[in-house]
């Protein structure tokens, strides 16, 4: 019967690999909880797919998968039809639909039902849906379950959720996770985190984690021309489609467009693309009408192409274990899949931010706490006026207090705990901050401390038996560490430097109680232009050496001219942003430029306030209060419009409130530049 559900799935020559019929027999028969450590590709899905059947048909409720990303929700849809499971889904983009789904349960009318994670942090969710399947469930599968350890790779706080799902479920109840990257440490905290002692011990599958489809090679290319140009050189001649990783959504966009621009058919992928391009993109690539798909970490886990050709990273990820991740998406069902990573000199400053950013320091939790001990609470907004944090880390940070006990969300306001007993767990911190360092250290090991590349992968995840592959470029010599051609990366310079980014208006502004309010059209700054972004390795470099210098070059000088040239703003004159550290640094360069494109420069301004420099404020109504009061208008500014230039911008609220000082004394309009931005 199971082989037969096998073939209904996989096809008529499938057979099950190791530990498949062990894990689906200890659901099925023995009502137990399984975790399945298995390399991608081994067919995690096909266990609680089987498995769902076999409890139906018994007569036991429907499955519950918490599963992370929309792609792997659409694909295991798709899946589950084949065995005739009826399956739905939950989450962000199907709101409307959640009284029908709801519905359905209540009549025995799903097999199956995939939510996000952040459906269980949903109060509507947990009150109304989640006590109906609690009672119900005959399956709860917990996918890519290395999310519920804050060691693994990915922690995600909703998933923490799973503990109250946990306590409401019934005796008796088979409950599955899945992963392909748990190390031993990752294991022993998903055992303590799911609270398994009393339900028996966890049955736990753990097979090699050696994919010998795969071709390994690391390609050193610190400059991002030159890997530009690599892309650009080697994709072509890869097999079949595939994938290259970036770190940061800018570089996806960068990266595609100068693919598209060389005839490498790409588009970029990320979080901030909207539902419909995504799916769009996904199914593109899956048939083959793309070279490659251009992404952030938010295409992968759960994207299934059998047949990806090839997955190159042009920024290495901040982990081993990460790595591993990534590239498993190549190489499920066919023979041989290229994997290169092209390591890139800016690497380490990206992944130092994302883990200096993982935790708050405790002195931002209790300020944050203490604001909301009062008992009307405090909203997002105005805690941002009282703690320098990003709203990001600020939201970040709620979540994790509201799923540990100490805050609950009221409204748009979030309140304390009564009689809440939770305290900061500094020593953890510190401790998972260490592990990240380490894990760090060897992503920056791998490729250069001559381990087989595909052995150290499996050191990293602890696979009990790791072996050299004998086929990555370790092993068999470099495949693609050939010369580029000079006209190849002097097009790929061109295009880091060719495009000015656009400096969206500023049309709200918080108050001094962090209350987001409209700017009036009369003080608003209009849209403006940087020549880089900090970071780049397009016209930044010679930003920094001449911030370092103390004066600008003049190829700086023609660019930005050139960049207001081809813009054609209204200006008639040109003004500079003063500071006290950097003296006559931007006043210089204002001028240089105003001479370059034949307008007067005007000095109309003075810094009054030796406030911090604005790139220490974390969130905008920090930043509006560390420049108000900071500048000073000491000329009447001429009644026409003007360019104003400064060096860095790092919120854009410097620009804003000046451009709104100036137009307040008669300028009609001003026109923000900065040779680099931050964002």
């Amino acid at each position: 019967m199971v082989e037969e559900l096998l073939h209904r799935l996989a096809g008529p020559n499938a057979t099950f690999r190791e530990h498949q019929r062990e894990a689906i027999t200890d659901l099925v028969e023995d009502r137990a909880r399984v975790l399945c450590v298995q390399r991608t590709g081994w067919g995690k899905s096909a266990v609680y797919f089987l498995a769902t059947t076999l409890l139906r048909e018994k007569g036991a409720g429907p499955a519950l998968i918490v599963s992370p990303l929309l792609a792997l929700m659409r694909n295991q849809i798709a899946a589950a039809e084949k065995l005739g499971i009826r399956a739905l889904t939950i989450n962000s983009t199907n709101r409307d639909a959640w009284a029908e789904v709801r519905d359905l349960l209540a009549e025995d009318a799903v097999d199956l039902l995939l939510i996000s994670p952040e459906r269980l942090n949903n109060p509507q969710f947990r009150e109304t849906m989640l006590p109906l399947f609690a009672e119900r469930v005959g399956l709860l599968v917990i996918d890519e379950a290395h999310c519920i350890s804050d060691w693994g790779h990915d922690f995600r706080p909703d998933y923490r959720r799973i503990q109250d799902m946990l306590e409401q479920l019934p005796a008796g109840v088979a409950v599955l996770c899945t992963t392909a990257t748990a190390n031993d440490r990752v294991v022993a905290d998903i055992t303590e985190q799911l609270a398994l002692g009393h339900a028996g011990a966890l049955r736990t599958y753990r097979g090699p984690l050696s994919r010998a489809s795969l071709r390994l090679e690391v390609v050193e290319k610190p400059a991002p021309a030159d890997r530009l140009a690599w892309l650009a050189t080697f994709l072509p001649s890869l097999p079949g489609s595939g994938i290259v990783y970036t770190l940061t959504k800018r570089d996806a966009d960068l990266v595609a467009d100068f693919l598209s621009a060389h005839g490498v058919p790409a588009q970029s992928y990320s979080g901030e693309v909207d539902t419909e391009t995504r799916i769009a993109t996904e199914e593109r690539l899956l048939r083959n009408e793309l070279k490659c798909v251009v992404a952030t970490s938010a295409l992968g886990m759960g994207y299934d192409k059998p047949d990806l050709g090839f997955v190159v990273h042009y920024q290495a990820p901040g982990s081993v274990i990460s790595y591993y991740q990534q590239v498993g998406r190549a190489g499920r069902a066919i023979d041989r899949a290229d994997v290169v990573l092209l390591r890139g000199a800016e690497d380490r400053r990206i992944q130092d931010f994302f883990i200096e950013q993982a935790f708050p320091r405790q002195e931002q939790v209790d300020r944050v706490l203490e604001a909301l001990d009062d008992g009307g609470g405090a909203t997002t907004n105005e805690l941002m006026g009282i703690v320098n944090l990003g709203k990001g880390r600020i939201e970040a940070m709620l979540k994790v207090l509201d799923v540990e006990g100490a805050v609950a969300r009221n409204g748009t306001r979030w309140v304390r705990q009564p009689g809440a007993t939770w305290t900061y767990d500094g020593d953890r911190y510190a401790h998972v901050t260490a592990l990240r360092r380490r894990e760090q250290e060897a992503m920056a090991a791998f490729g250069a401390d001559g381990r087989c590349l595909m052995r150290a992968l499996q050191e990293e995840l602890d696979d009990p038996d790791p072996s050299d592959c004998g086929v990555c470029a370790v092993c068999t010599g470099p495949r693609f560490a050939g010369p580029l051609d000079p006209e190849l990366v002097r097009a790929a310079a061109l295009h880091l430097r060719s495009k000015p980014l656009v400096l969206d208006v500023k049309k709200m502004a918080p108050d001094a109680e962090g209350k987001m309010k409209k700017l009036a059209e009369g003080v608003r700054a209009e849209e403006g232009r940087a020549l880089a972004r900090l970071g780049d390795g397009g016209w930044d470099p010679l930003v920094q050496q001449g911030r370092g210098a103390g004066r600008f070059d003049d190829q700086l000088v023609a660019a930005a001219a050139e960049a207001v040239r081809v813009w054609s703003p209204p200006i008639a004159y040109v003004t500079a942003v003063p500071s006290l550290r950097s003296g006559p640094l931007v006043p210089d360069f204002a001028a240089r430029l105003a001479a370059a494109l034949g307008l007067p420069f005007e000095p109309l301004l003075e810094r009054v306030a030796d406030n911090p420099p604005q790139r220490e404020m974390a969130n905008s109504a920090q930043q509006v209060a560390n420049v108000r009061g900071a500048f000073k208008v000491v000329a009447a500014p001429p009644q026409s419009g003007a360019l104003l230039v400064d060096d860095i911008r790092f919120s854009g609220w410097t620009l804003a409130m000046i451009a709104g000082q100036l137009r307040r004394q008669g300028a009609t309009a001003v026109f923000p530049l900065a040779l680099s931005t931050a964002f």
